[in-house]
C-alpha cells in the first residue's frame, strides 16, 4: 500500500454532525452546545470533558496554538487555527468511544499535504500530560511510516499508543474526496 492509498477516519456521536469542530464556534456558542450535549449524553464518554468545558476550554485553546505554531514552524500552510482531527487508519478503541456513530473516510492523498499534520497518540492528552505536542508533518510521518514497513501498526505497537491522530488544517473536507471513497461521483 501506498503512503497516499492510507485512509484517514472521522468518528462522530450518534445525532451529532460530523466534521465540526466546537473550537471554531465563537466562545459563548462554543460554551453554550457544550452545555447542550454534555446534559443531553451524561453517560457518554465522548461528551465527559463537556461537562467541565470552562477548563477543557482553555486547555484545547491553548493545545490548538501550540500545535498551530509548531505547524507553522515545520513549514506546513494551515488554513485554519483550529484543525479537523481524524485518525489514521481507523481505531476500535475510538469508534466505542464515540459510541459507534457515523464515521467519515477519506484517502490521505486526497488532502493538501502542506495542511495535513500528524501525532503519534491523542494530541490532547499528550498536551495536558507534558505542555507539547511532537507533531509530525506529512513528509516525516511519510518516513516514519516506511521506517516501520509500511505498517501503522508497527509504529502504534512500538510508540504504545492506540492510534495516529491526524490534524487536517483546512476549513471543510474536499466534498470530491468523500464520494470518491465509495465511487460515487461528487
Amino acid at each position: 500500500m501506498e503512503f497516499e492509498d492510507l485512509q484517514l477516519v472521522n468518528y462522530c456521536y450518534p445525532g451529532c454532525i460530523p466534521l465540526l469542530n466546537i473550537m471554531r464556534l465563537p466562545k459563548d456558542q462554543a460554551f453554550a452546545l457544550a452545555a447542550e450535549m454534555a446534559d443531553e449524553h451524561p453517560e457518554t464518554t465522548a461528551f465527559y470533558r463537556f461537562g467541565d468545558f470552562i477548563n477543557y476550554y482553555e486547555l484545547r485553546k491553548n493545545q490548538d496554538a501550540f500545535m498551530y505554531e509548531r505547524f507553522i514552524e515545520k513549514g506546513g500552510r494551515p488554513r485554519v487555527t483550529h484543525p479537523l482531527s481524524f485518525v489514521m487508519e481507523g481505531s476500535e478503541y475510538l469508534k466505542e468511544w464515540f459510541g459507534n456513530g457515523q464515521e467519515t473516510r477519506i484517502a490521505l492523498r486526497d488532502t493538501d499535504p502542506a495542511a495535513v499534520s500528524f501525532t503519534v497518540g491523542d494530541s490532547g492528552a499528550d498536551y495536558q500530560r507534558a505542555g507539547s505536542v511532537e507533531l509530525l508533518t506529512w513528509d516525516e510521518m511519510k518516513e516514519l511510516w516506511r521506517t516501520y514497513g509500511h505498517s501503522v501498526s508497527r509504529i502504534l505497537s512500538d510508540r504504545h499508543k492506540q492510534y495516529i491522530e491526524v490534524q487536517l488544517w483546512t476549513e471543510t473536507v474536499d466534498a470530491a474526496a468523500l464520494y470518491r471513497r465509495d465511487g460515487r461521483d461528487p
